[in-house]
């Protein structure tokens, strides 16, 4: 269950933060369970740093799809924020926070680009993924061709056994 879980969350991230969806300050945590939301923000936040990023706007989403509509991303992402003393605002739009990660002021107006915010970006820069997202897509393919290579095996001998299996019953009756 738990690897399930894994595949689905890499999958809903790919697809919230494809190339075109968001722009490349932006990371789409919406849909996220709140465990993985915070693991993909802190591996998110080193990236950028480690690549002179100087802001991060994190979507956190507006907690419509939640038991009482009550957010459960935004706390952690604030949580990870405070604990790493990076400064942070919630946006105009309220399922968006703006992270300073020079550990400056939470302005957002002096960020690089500022732009009114919306849920989804036409096409800006590539997003570019954090290492760890690229090595688990590049798992999941090589997982996929493994597949597919046992699956092609299973079907050339399936047949086989199942005739073998077959004369043993009609013998043994």
């Amino acid at each position: 269950m738990e690897e399930y879980n894994k595949q689905a969350s890499e999958f809903i991230f790919r697809e919230n933060n494809a190339e075109g969806r968001v722009a490349a300050d932006t990371i789409d945590l919406h849909g996220q369970f709140v465990e993985e939301a915070e693991e993909i923000l802190e591996e998110r936040i080193r990236y950028a740093k480690n690549h002179g990023q100087t802001h991060l706007h994190v979507i956190v989403g507006k907690g419509n799809h939640s038991a009482n509509h009550v957010q459960k991303i935004k706390p952690r992402v604030e949580q990870v924020c405070r604990e790493l003393g990076l400064q942070y605002a919630t946006e105009e739009n309220a399922g968006r926070i703006y992270v300073n990660l020079t550990g400056g002021p939470a302005d957002m107006s002096a960020a690089p680009g500022h732009h009114q915010q919306s849920q989804h970006y036409p096409q800006h820069q590539q997003q570019q993924y954090p290492q760890q997202h690229q090595q688990q897509q590049q798992q999941q393919h090589q997982q996929g061709d493994n597949q597919n290579e046992i699956e092609q095996v299973v079907n050339a001998v399936l047949p086989r056994v199942l005739r073998k299996l077959e004369k043993a019953c009609c013998v043994v009756m």
